[in-house]
């Protein structure tokens, strides 16, 4: 019973009743933890608004449409959840349902789907749909598979949260042209986005925000990778059909091609190796806002946005970095500081690697992206700092180009980063082993706080933590049982910091 501790006396605290559902569970039972339910349709029709189910690990095989109406809604305060439970990770396998029908057909608002893996749907794995599919969160959830696009929003759904989601190797047999792996497309509503999802080998778009009934809304992609669009999960090319796009951020076709706006905000997002471009502007004439994003080895461009927009609107394309594959851009582009502008010229040397073997790697413990050496700088590159600050984070002078701040800084960047009153010189030896002295300088005395990450974030030693005259220290650092690697030392005394590298060689 001391599984069941945990969800118990979390809701118990939140005066919310939870359901539990088992591949080993009845239908006729009450759907307690010792006594699951056997099928989520169930589990939805006996929940209530505010109420949370619980999917225990396993394979759920699954046939039929499963509806979630605007009756089940819950609210800010107090949302309705599907979740995987703590621990485990069920699967929801639809591959026998019939072609056409989709998963989930979401109609509710202020739902948070979590931590379970969906297949096989014969139409979308979900679709968010009518103008009270709203304030919904879905959040650790991968849609693959399925037999039209992985994630639909559509009929003014708006205001959707997705957080480190994959959608992939979605295709719509026979034709194979409209499934993509995430698609707030055709009449969808204003307010959705998308942070730290991945969309790769989708037979049409890793993103779709193509418009048929809605215009002058707006969606927003921060930290978000796809690649390999436009072949199927063979590697066949199922034709001309299958458009093979990144990120496709809108417009329309026939006669309202020139008059419907979808407005795109993508920050630090990553395009590659798609069978055509990786950020399109598929005639959309609505604002498109880029920052710190990266094409890579696009086949037809890494980026092209070349039509005319409406009145009013905006193209902004900044601290961007295109390399083997073209940048296309119109006059009309408001441009700083991309690597296709002087002074940058981009050679294979900039980077660390090349090889995106690890992009589809699987998401860390708290269900962030991979760490992966692709596509990140390489120390000596001029693209490192030759950004210009947007307000998105990063470290030394400035940003660096692209989706992926790099993980150390020039000296020069260093001592320019460096607070007055307060000096982190670089340790020495560096690299070292077994051991390495790091010296700081205080202007007064100041309690003191200097710790050793690694570039996960996560704290490996904590040298100091107390007071410290003011004046040159040094603190000796002598690592045990950590893997060689860089490392960043990081000092606080009062309301300064700084940060340097550290490199430990084997």
């Amino acid at each position: 019973m001391k599984k069941a501790l945990f969800p118990l006396l979390l809701f118990a605290s939140l005066a919310r009743a939870a359901l539990y559902v088992s591949p080993s569970g009845s239908d006729l039972n009450p759907g307690t933890f010792a006594q699951p339910l056997r099928t989520i349709p169930k589990a939805v029709i006996k929940a209530a608004g505010g109420d949370t189910i619980f999917i225990r690990g396993g394979t759920h095989e699954l046939t039929a449409n499963i509806t979630i109406g605007a009756d089940k809604s819950g609210t800010e305060s107090r949302r309705s959840c599907l979740w995987g439970y703590p621990g485990e990770r069920p699967l929801l396998d639809f591959s026998k349902e019939a072609l056409g029908s989709r998963a989930f057909t979401l109609k509710a608002s202020w739902w948070y789907f979590r931590d379970f893996d969906l297949k096989g749907a014969g139409d979308n794995g979900l679709q968010i749909t009518g103008t009270t599919g709203a304030f919904n969160t879905i959040e650790n959830c991968s849609f693959f598979e399925c037999r039209d696009s992985g994630v639909q929003l559509s009929t003014g759904a708006h205001d959707n949260r997705f957080i480190n989601c994959d959608s992939y190797h979605n295709a719509d047999p026979p034709d194979y042209g409209d499934a993509d792996g995430f698609a707030p497309k055709l009449d969808v509503g204003s307010g959705n986005s998308f942070y730290g999802c991945r969309s790769w080998g989708n037979c049409d778009d890793g993103w779709d925000g193509y418009m048929r009934g809605a215009t002058n809304v707006t969606t927003l992609l921060e930290n978000c990778w796809t690649w390999g669009n436009g072949w199927l999960k063979d590697g066949s090319d199922p034709g001309s059909q299958a458009n093979g796009n990144g990120f496709k951020m809108g417009g329309g076709d026939n006669s309202n091609r020139d008059m419907l706006m979808h407005h795109f905000i993508l920050n630090r997002c990553l395009a590659f190796n798609c069978k055509a471009k990786g950020f399109d502007q598929n005639n959309n004439v609505g604002s498109m806002t880029l920052y710190n994003c990266t094409g890579f080895g696009n086949l037809t461009a890494n980026y092209r946005i070349t039509k005319t927009l409406a009145a009013g609107q905006n193209l902004t394309v900044k601290n961007c970095l295109s390399f083997n594959g073209s940048a296309e851009l119109g006059a009309f582009a408001f441009q700083a500081n991309n690597s296709w502008l002087p002074p940058f010229t981009v050679t294979t040397a900039d980077f660390i690697s090349l090889d995106p073997a690890l992009a589809a790697a699987p998401r860390k413990a708290d269900g962030s992206l991979p760490d992966l050496p692709f596509m990140h700088l390489a120390l000596g590159s001029d693209l490192i700092d030759g950004g210009i600050d947007l307000g998105l984070p990063f470290l030394g002078a400035a940003p660096d180009l692209g989706a992926f701040e790099s993980d150390f800084r020039s000296e020069v960047a260093q001592r320019e980063a460096t607070p007055a009153g307060l000096r982190l010189v670089q340790n020495y030896p560096n690299p070292f082993n077994p051991e390495t002295t790091i010296c700081y300088a205080l202007l007064k005395p100041e309690w003191v706080s200097l710790r050793i990450f690694n570039l996960r974030g996560q704290m490996v030693a904590d040298l100091v933590e107390g007071w410290r005259p003011a004046g040159e220290q040094r603190e000796r650092w002598r690592p045990q049982g950590l893997a060689a690697g860089i490392y960043m030392a990081r000092l606080q005394a009062g309301d300064l910091n700084a940060t340097t590298r550290l490199v430990l060689a084997k």
